[in-house]
């Protein structure tokens, strides 16, 4: 698992009580192990916080991961935005998003405002989003956690939006990213950094899965009051979904 706040890294820690501090010659950023047993067997999880938040800290992070561990999934639960428009799917503080889309709002070009239909003041922008979709044997396997007699959380299945910068402003929502995609219900930082890393290592490659709960709607109203809640409701369905639905085999 990847982190990117201390926020998230502390309701990772409840997870289990016998964390083990790991470090590597010549790296110094900390990881930390854990074991659970599932059908007999037993099995490690790790995870490590970035050193800062963004998508460039995520996906050196995520590559370290990967190359150190070699681990069949690489999870991010954490905090995010909860951003949908639909009135039939309100979200509240603590709900779960699993993204089955993750995409790059912040891609594209600035230009005058005569060369493009988004619009902020004087400044066009033309929208250059990048795609990256769930596996649909992993989609499978969160479904199936989801309608579980066993999860308590409240959990979203939809497209993740990514950019680089802290949004709390309902216009950069609607002119550049509900009006690309539609259905878009999460926004964060760093979730597309770690799927493109994933997705792009060498073999053998991790399955990547974004698991966030909903800290705040991007508006004009964030603050920081529902954050430790929410980090412990993406890390609980996490644990959730690894331990008992996704394949280990």
């Amino acid at each position: 698992m990847i982190t990117a706040t201390a926020t998230e890294s502390a309701a990772v820690k409840t997870l289990y009580t016998q964390w083990q501090e790991t470090r590597f010659y010549g790296d110094d950023q900390i990881y930390y192990t854990a074991s659970f047993e599932r059908d007999g067997n037993r099995f490690r999880v790790a995870f490590a916080q970035q050193r800062e938040m963004g998508m460039t800290a995520a996906a050196v992070l995520t590559m370290k991961l990967i190359q150190l561990f070699r681990p069949r999934y690489l999870v991010m639960p954490g905090i995010a935005a909860g951003i949908s428009t639909q009135k039939t799917d309100e979200q509240f503080y603590g709900d779960v998003v699993v993204a089955d889309v993750v995409w790059n709002y912040a891609a594209g070009k600035f230009v005058s405002t005569d060369c493009a239909d988004i619009q902020f003041g004087g400044i066009g922008f033309i929208p250059r989003p990048t795609v990256i979709r769930m596996d649909p044997k992993i989609r499978a396997c969160v479904e199936k956690a989801v309608n579980s007699s066993e999860n308590q959380c409240h959990v979203r299945i939809g497209p993740m939006a990514c950019g680089s910068t802290v949004v709390a402003n309902r216009e950069i929502l609607d002119k550049q990213i509900h009006s690309q995609f539609p259905h878009t219900i999460g926004l964060d930082m760093e979730s597309y950094a770690v799927i493109y890393a994933a997705e792009n290592a060498v073999q053998p490659r991790p399955y990547a899965l974004v698991i966030k709960g909903v800290s705040d709607y991007a508006d004009g109203e964030k603050s920081d009051d529902y954050q430790k809640f929410a980090a412990y409701t993406s890390a609980e369905f996490a644990k959730l979904l690894y331990e008992k639905y996704l394949p280990l085999n």
